[in-house]
């Protein structure tokens, strides 16, 4: 599925002059800026194809990395600007989800209806899985360190030590992804050649970068009208934050990839929509997480990766183990990706009907 006319984008426009129109209700605010960020979401995604097609396969595959997750990143960084740190989490742990369960699940049944049996290379989609329950360890590590502390040391204030240890967690996250893409793109790149042909790009190298560009910045604009309208939307609807996190924030900055995967899915392509969906969730977990850290401690906003709902830490180990336990046989049917989009769904209804946050 991909935006293939320049239509969708006239919901930009329309979302800005919403919000300077006082007597809209914010909930149409909120619901044109979400369409307005995954539409330029996936126009960013169009834009990083073309420069990839024009600059070759390793520089393409650095630019997917930067600007894979630039809407959810930008999202999540106006949303941490207002301290609503629990949100943040929320939505890290959404995405993760999301593109893991939920995606998968999508491109899995949309591939599936289509050939009876899909078969993706073990040792590539192996390696990501490992990678993502190794990710997985880390996140839990800090919430397991805090509750460690609350035992050993009742009375002292943890504050200080699980922004240090999250600031220090975020630093090894970060290197950990750059050996990921030396092992990646330099030393090993022949086994992860996917065997698709080379494109030959249909924009010019400007049009193609301004379109990242310009996409990008239009993104921080929305993010920032999406953001202002978070509360208000949310009372509106009787829903928490945290949900709207999970949920609607995390799905939004991701959608492109489903746009992807779901493509390459029908095109019986799995191996590649499976590396976009486990590739999104180790950007997220590897990247944007350990970015957002180390940028609230910048803005005078800090947010740690203790994530306090023991339903995160669930949620997103269960993903990891899932997301494994798939790559172990190297193929999906419809039936599997039903069966993820189950499981995310019952995560759905567990934060729908969480009282806290």
């Amino acid at each position: 599925m991909q935006i293939r006319k320049g239509a969708p984008l006239l919901v930009v426009p329309v979302s800005l002059v919403l919000h300077w129109y006082d007597a809209v209700a914010p909930g149409w605010i909120f619901l044109a800026g979400l369409v307005a960020i995954a539409v330029l979401a996936d126009w960013v995604r169009r834009g990083t194809e073309q420069v990839a097609e024009h600059a070759g396969a390793t520089i393409g595959s650095l630019l997917n990395v930067s600007f894979g997750n630039a809407a959810e990143l930008v999202l999540a960084l106006f949303v941490l600007s207002q301290a609503q740190t629990q949100v943040v989490q929320a939505q890290i742990t959404g995405s993760i989800i999301g593109t893991t369960l939920l995606f998968l699940g999508i491109a899995a049944l949309a591939g599936g209806l289509r050939h009876e049996l899909q078969i993706f290379g073990k040792a590539q989609i192996g390696l990501l899985s490992t990678l993502l329950l190794l990710v997985a360890v880390a996140i839990l590590l800090p919430a397991i360190f805090d509750m460690t502390e609350r035992v050993l040391a009742p009375g002292v204030d943890r504050s200080l030590l699980d922004e240090r240890l999250s600031l220090c967690v975020s630093v090894v996250l970060l290197l950990l992804y750059g050996a990921h893409l030396i092992y990646v793109l330099v030393t090993h790149r022949d086994m992860f050649a996917t065997g698709a042909e080379e494109g030959t790009p249909t924009w010019s190298l400007k049009l193609a970068l301004g379109v990242m560009v310009c996409g990008t910045a239009a993104i921080a604009v929305e993010s920032e009208l999406v953001t202002a309208r978070l509360a208000e939307t949310a009372a509106l609807l009787g829903l928490s934050p945290v949900f709207m996190g999970v949920v609607v924030l995390a799905l939004v900055g991701t959608v492109a990839d489903l746009f992807a995967s779901v493509a390459f899915a029908r095109a019986d392509r799995i191996d590649i929509a499976v590396g976009i969906c486990v590739g999104s969730a180790l950007q997220i977990a590897l990247v944007v997480a350990p970015v957002l850290v180390l940028v609230s401690w910048a803005i005078g906003h800090p947010m740690n990766l203790v994530f306090g709902s023991p339903l995160d830490l669930f949620a997103i180990a269960s993903a990891a183990f899932i997301v494994r336990a798939i790559a172990a046989d190297g193929e999906t049917t419809w039936y599997e990706g039903f069966l993820l989009i189950g499981v995310y769904l019952l995560f759905a209804l567990a934060y729908f009907f969480q009282t806290g946050g």
